[in-house]
């Protein structure tokens, strides 16, 4: 079913005449920088050659708009928008009818002019220098087999882009703007796809860009030149960017603030030589100094996700914005809440900075203290930056350089997308199966460092705490598919398993839910946006429309607030800690003839349900059906123990009632509270409470 709504032809050229206004209106009142300054303009243009070329435009695109100017535009726009609202999947589903202008961010505006904005380059042009040196150290080798390497090639991002797509229109613009930047910045995702994709920008997010970033605000974290360059680079391109009302708002969305010079940001200012050669532009390739990619703010640029279609109403609610222009006031504190593992973060303890005696985080760090993001996921390694630290004076091995690892939590895709490339072209990428295999090491073992686990009989009880060590919620980041769950195996005095919770049953990928603990978030749809689309209330799998947390149960950092944690919207939805609480108990019952109880968490990236919505709901094209096929040929996501302990099992006393280990006053108390009642008090598990329970209670007095 194919529902349209016709434009007349009147209408439609009252649209274009209002368009073209507002068109020439914007240049009247505000107008739109042009490509060039003047070169003795200040303060845009303080540095020699590159940044002296034109900044309006710096980060904002050849011919960009400003944001009232697209505002206006946008309404004009949406008239003709919805002259086609298409029905996808089965059902009659409706397609949300956005535009480009819906998805409007700040920060650096796509620009491929490279007399403008100097193209971002492929991580292969640094394989030269930064990767053959030691697998375990060298950034290339590290960073190559991580997810943020495999950002546009990851098979479950691009199911999931077909979904958004199908859902709203240009949908996935605003995924790729973080999974793809090389190809934001080069103006290669306004369709929302990757179909004018070159090579180059399924790199993700890869070294030239990273090393490019810029503080959006200027203060203690901003660059400094090397000696003979400009001492403070950031502030024409700030400057610029403030001029043209494009300085973001908050943090995440990947509005990231991008030198249009290809110059090589980084924390050190003792880089003894400059060996970068030049830009694409023709340009010397400089070395700043950035204070900046040392801090949890550089990462908070991606790892918070705002979903710019909807604003919270006075009600706390989630409700469509008109479509056709900017999110109005820009804030992604007034958006959806899709991931918030940078706020999480910045409300916990760990911004203050957390002491592991173990040293389990940290690498190289030889406190144990760890605060920031980069100080777990990029832990410090003694070695050199570059290969040339072998060849001695002036080239030196650091104590402190950054493992460009970024270990996570996905524990298969990076496998998953060499073998849909095959060995030969994994391998020309950097894919080895080598480098896989210890990157996989890495995640596992960041997956056991997140958390711990310790067991307690309490009578005819066993209580499993899990404690979330992590910086984060734990899991955090992408909230659909991921799950912890708690599994636990009662055996008897001859090693058998005479029960189970929270069975997993590898073959067919189903877990058994009903009888353990599962920490997970599900996010879905209301009934608003169900009529407008044609598809259930209630939780689900389509992301690109979802305006409701319908459960969030999983384990908070320490330093945990309720308050501070429902302002940020990652509040706990269904369940309840109390404040400070990093940790969360679930109680087992022993089953008779139970001598011992294996407990394992485990950790799965992709659940079933997740990954066959995937194939099932995709009538666009074929993803779905590959990332499926990739999903049950590498082992079906298989879940990761992060935690496993045993403990051998009491007999209980039935007529010690609250696992003190003495029957006194305490459990009398119990048993008459529950008088005539069913459950705690039945101590001769007759299904009563009544004067025989009492009577055996009373024998077993101590």
């Amino acid at each position: 079913m194919v529902r349209s709504f016709s434009v007349d032809a009147s209408t439609q050229e009252a649209l274009t005449s209002q368009s073209e206004r507002v068109r020439r209106l914007s240049k009247e009142k505000n107008p739109i920088p042009m490509p060039r300054l003047d070169l003795n303009s200040k303060p845009l243009s303080p540095r020699t050659h590159g940044n002296t070329r034109a900044r309006a435009l710096v980060a904002a695109s050849k011919g960009a708009l400003t944001r009232a100017t697209l505002a206006v535009l946008g309404i004009a726009a949406i008239g003709i928008a919805v002259g086609t609202v298409v029905a996808r999947g089965g059902g009659g589903q409706t397609q949300i009818p956005a535009t480009a202008a819906d998805f409007f961010e700040s920060g650096t505006q796509p620009n491929p002019d490279i007399e403008v904005f100097d193209a971002i380059i492929g991580a292969q042009n640094c394989t030269y220098c930064h990767s053959g040196y030691g697998t375990a150290v060298a950034p290339f080798d590290t960073w190559v087999t991580s997810i943020m390497a495999q950002s546009a090639r990851d098979p479950i991002f691009h199911a999931a882009l077909a979904i958004a797509n199908q859902d709203v229109n240009l949908g996935g613009s605003t995924c790729l703007r973080c999974h793809a930047p090389g190809a934001f910045l080069g103006e290669r995702t306004s369709t929302g796809t990757t179909a004018d994709f070159i090579p180059e920008d399924f790199d993700g997010i890869n070294c030239n860009f990273c090393h490019r970033v810029v503080n959006p605000e200027l203060g203690a974290l901003s660059a400094v030149g090397y000696p003979g360059d400009a001492a403070a680079p950031d502030v024409p391109i700030i400057s610029a960017l403030a001029a043209s009302g494009l300085i973001p708002i908050g943090d995440g969305n990947a509005r990231y603030v991008v030198d249009p010079d290809d110059a090589r940001r980084g924390p050190f200012s003792d880089v003894p030589q400059n060996l970068h050669g030049m830009s694409s532009s023709g340009a010397p390739v400089k070395l700043i100094t950035s204070p900046y990619h040392r801090s949890s703010e550089f990462c908070g640029t991606c790892h918070d996700v705002s979903n710019p279609l909807y604003s919270k109403n006075k009600k706390g609610q989630f409700v469509l914005n008109a479509l056709g222009m900017p999110h109005p006031t820009e804030d992604p504190a007034d958006m959806y809440p899709e991931q918030r593992t940078y706020s999480e973060w910045l409300n916990s303890s760990f911004v203050n900075g957390v002491g592991f005696k173990d040293h389990r985080f940290g690498g190289n760090d030889p406190d144990g203290v760890v605060s920031s993001c980069q100080d777990c996921h990029m832990p410090k390694v003694i070695a050199g930056g570059c290969r040339f630290y072998e060849y001695g004076d002036p080239w030196f091995e650091r104590a402190d350089m950054p493992q460009h690892s970024f270990a996570g939590a996905n524990t298969w895709v990076v496998q998953a997308i060499r073998e849909q490339n095959g060995p030969d072209e994994a391998d020309a990428l950097g894919l080895t199966q080598d480098l896989i295999d210890q990157a996989s090491a890495r995640t596992i073992q960041m997956l056991q460092n997140a958390s711990d686990m310790t067991l307690t009989q309490v009578g005819g009880e066993i209580k499993v705490r899990v404690t979330n060590e992590s910086g984060h919620k734990l899991p955090s980041g992408y909230p659909e598919g991921r799950r912890m769950w708690v599994n636990v195996k009662f055996t008897n005095a001859k090693g058998t398993v005479i029960a189970e919770r929270g069975a997993y049953n590898s073959s067919t990928a189903v877990l058994t839910k009903n009888d353990t603990k599962v920490y997970q978030t599900k996010h879905g749809i209301t009934e608003a946006v169900s009529k407008l689309t044609g598809l259930p209330a209630g939780p689900g799998f389509h992301l690109a429309l979802s305006n409701k947390i319908f459960l969030d149960n999983r384990i908070p950092p320490r330093g945990f607030t309720n308050a501070n944690f429902n302002a940020i919207g990652s509040g706990v939805i269904g369940y309840s800690y109390v404040d400070g609480q990093h940790w969360d108990d679930t109680m087992y019952s022993v089953p008779p003839g139970a001598t011992s109880a294996t407990v394992t968490l485990y950790y799965q990236t992709t659940s079933k349900e997740y990954v066959d919505f995937l194939r099932d709901t995709n009538t666009t094209n074929t993803t779905g059906q590959t990332v499926h096929d990739l999903w049950a040929s590498t082992g079906k996501s298989a879940p990761v123990a992060m935690d496993t302990a045993m403990i051998s099992l009491v007999a209980a006393n039935p007529a010690d009632l609250n696992g003190d280990g003495a029957v006194d006053a305490s459990d009398l108390a119990i048993l008459l509270s529950n008088w005539g009642g069913t459950g705690l008090g039945d101590v001769n598990g007759d299904g009563h409470i009544d004067g025989a329970d009492l009577a055996a209670l009373l024998s077993a007095w101590s």
